[in-house]
């Protein structure tokens, strides 16, 4: 086979990302734009060993959509919905109880809570249903049931419920062991009319980036990450990475980076949009595993690259994100979890031990100050002294 030939800068991009210390704009974008792939992988997998070794953990989590309402109109999103006759505008505090207590029962350990952004804002719907409740915002309900959910069941909560205030984290932080916000695009551009955050005013970059960093004033583990695919280009991915390294390294609270692709789906406004191939997805992953170096935990979802998802091992990932026994993926329903054990037995054919961790990384969990004094002791029930998951719990 004929040796592949390296451009100077790109040689000089992956001789400093192999390092481990993260990249600068100029050498991501040399390996986005033009670096041969095989080099790149090859590069940002020696990173992700040497810092992290050769296993992979996973969060055995049960999936609680406590309200598919929102106020945003995203071109990819199915899970997304307006008020509809005759179908309840949210869980019911018995309905939330229900489903994480067949996620304990099935092993799980994390109680991730999904929701539309801020839907009583726009919706009578929503605010009569949340008045109903005996609460006047969605953010306030979920608190609510994250405290429901921890003090029954002992499933520890990570919410996703888009943008947060101060004091909306300042709430959550004292029942969730970490919440987390797709930055998903540092674009402004996307929000131009037709573009994939048409119509979806909780989608402005600087917003989104304003929670990142309140979380981070606050010390909460923090998840985040970018959506590829959604017609953003390729420099526009790198800002969005160097944007949340940003943030991270003001306050040191980014626990893993997520690199999830665009899947089209029948019922949206981008069915006919172009998927990313498995090639962008790897090529993205590595250069942001070397934007990070190696102590980032970077993320792809396995059920969203069908049988192929071990080649995402080889672009430098280290997680395979929440897997669920129990609930089908309510972003992405026709992507079905792969099997723990299918997904242990896959890891293992390429290499890789299988982890089960918290909705905590370990590096985060073993630091008070990231944890509440509530959240400390339902903490430890679950956690081994090596900091992931407890066997037999």
């Amino acid at each position: 086979m004929p040796e592949i030939a390296i451009p100077y800068r790109v040689e000089t991009a992956l001789e400093r990302g192999i390092e481990g210390r993260g990249l600068e704009r100029e050498d991501a974008l040399s390996l986005m734009q033009e670096g041969p792939l095989e080099p790149l992988l090859a590069t940002a997998a020696a990173v992700r060993d040497r810092f992290k070794g050769r296993s992979v953990s996973y969060s055995r989590k049960v999936f609680i959509p406590l309200t598919h309402l929102c106020r945003d109109y995203c071109g990819y999103c199915t899970f997304r919905a307006d008020p509809k006759a005759g179908v309840p505008a949210y869980m019911l505090p018995e309905e939330v109880l229900a489903v994480a207590e067949a996620g304990r029962k099935a092993g799980c350990k994390e109680a991730l809570f999904s929701l539309g952004d801020q839907p009583e804002r726009v919706f009578p719907e929503a605010k009569e249903s949340l008045k109903k409740l005996g609460f006047d915002r969605t953010l306030e309900y979920l608190a609510a049931m994250s405290e429901l959910v921890l003090e029954r069941t002992g499933l520890l909560p990570h919410s996703n419920p888009g943008l947060m205030g101060t004091d909306d984290l300042r709430r959550l932080r004292e029942t969730n062991v970490s919440v987390g916000l797709m930055l998903e695009s540092a674009s402004p551009r996307l929000l131009r009319v037709g573009g994939a955050h048409w119509k979806a005013p909780d989608k402005v970059p600087s917003l989104r980036i304003r929670t990142i960093e309140n979380a981070g004033q606050l010390s909460m583990a923090f998840t985040t990450g970018i959506l590829i695919g959604i017609g953003e280009t390729a420099e526009e991915r790198v800002d969005a990475l160097l944007a949340i390294r940003s943030a991270h390294r003001k306050y040191g609270h980014v626990q893993e980076v997520i690199v999830q692709p665009f899947r089209a789906k029948p019922d949206i406004r981008m069915a006919q949009a172009p998927e990313p191939s498995t090639e962008d997805l790897e090529r993205t992953i590595a250069v942001a595993r070397l934007i990070f170096g190696g102590e980032m935990n970077i993320q792809s979802p396995p059920n969203l690259l069908s049988e192929d998802y071990p080649d995402l091992l080889q672009a430098g990932i280290n997680d395979w994100g929440g897997i669920s026994p129990v609930t089908k993926d309510f972003i992405n329903p026709e992507a079905a979890w792969p099997q723990i054990s299918s997904l242990d037995a896959r890891s293992a054919g390429v290499g890789f031990v299988l982890r089960e961790r918290l909705a905590i990384y370990p590096e985060f969990g073993s630091r008070p100050e990231f944890v509440s004094a509530r959240l400390q002791p339902h903490l430890r029930k679950l956690q081994s002294e090596n900091g992931y998951a407890r066997e037999g719990v």
